[in-house]
């Protein structure tokens, strides 16, 4: 399968929360495929070591929540290395959350995981539009922005929010005179992150690896999908699919919100969620 253009030698990537995860696994592929690579994450220390296993790559730390420093990305990465062809808005964080607790958490959450991407769109993709060739935006979002589990409140409002500015950008990017400009959501499925192995010193045999999610996601823009939607190895995708029909049809039939979690609809999801004969 032909790559997209974006990925050609020589060209650049910027990568955000690339100390640890799906964002270093994809700083190493991008480096892989002759890319120079800006690795960026709020963590100076871990950065450094991250950015020291990808061949040719620049570390620039950056807190994403703070548009300032974005901007400083920015200028740093076209000083340095004079365009920028791949923007791939990893950095995410979690915490705990309540529908009306932990508000301060609920700042750090939708400062770095939605405004961080909004700062991104404002800050880079009109420079990548003026360098008119091919380039690709990736936000990382996640299928909690889409079904909204009950839990953690302020992690689903900001990766929903991503799916939202995302599907709004690549709308207006396909209107643009341009058109050299195509965003990404990326979804991904369970995977082992770091995020996951403070709590999980082992890889559960479900989880997919962050090499294994960027490789799905080479293939996805390969193909020239917009939502890419990563199965996992307990998850398929169409179970998936199944799942996020039943959570709009919430809204179309006029059911509880949640209702997938709600009792009196137990019986009812799970019938919904029966294999097609």
């Amino acid at each position: 399968m032909k790559s997209h253009p974006a990925f050609a030698p020589g060209h650049v990537a910027v990568v955000t929360g690339a100390a640890d995860g799906i964002g270093f696994a994809a700083a190493r592929r991008f480096a892989n495929l002759g890319l120079r690579v800006c690795m960026a994450d709020v963590d100076a220390e871990k950065l450094a070591g991250a950015a020291a296993e990808v061949e040719g790559s620049i570390a620039i730390p950056t807190d994403v929540s703070k548009l300032e420093q974005v901007q400083a990305l920015r200028d740093r990465v076209y000083e340095s290395l004079g365009r920028v062809d791949v923007l791939m808005y990893n950095a995410g964080v979690s915490r705990p959350t309540g529908s009306w607790t932990e508000i301060e958490n609920w700042r750090r959450v939708l400062g770095v995981n939605l405004w961080g991407v909004i700062h991104g769109i404002h800050v880079f993709v009109p420079r990548m539009i003026e360098q008119d060739t091919p380039a690709l935006v990736i936000n990382s979002g996640s299928k909690q922005g889409i079904t909204t589990p009950p839990g953690n409140p302020a992690y689903n409002v900001s990766k929903a929010g991503i799916k939202a500015a995302t599907e709004a950008l690549q709308h207006s990017l396909r209107n643009s005179e341009s058109g050299q400009v195509s965003a990404h959501l990326l979804i991904p499925g369970f995977t082992y992150t770091g995020m996951m192995r403070r709590a999980l010193p082992e890889k559960p045999d479900a989880a997919w690896t962050p090499e294994q999610v960027v490789e799905f996601m080479l293939d996805s823009i390969a193909r020239g999908d917009f939502y890419i939607l990563c199965p996992d190895n307990d998850v398929s995708r169409a179970v998936d699919e199944k799942r996020m029909a039943w959570a709009m049809g919430d809204l179309i039939e006029n059911r509880p919100p949640l209702s997938r979690w709600h009792p009196d609809y137990k019986e009812a999801f799970d019938a919904f969620m029966k294999p097609d004969e």
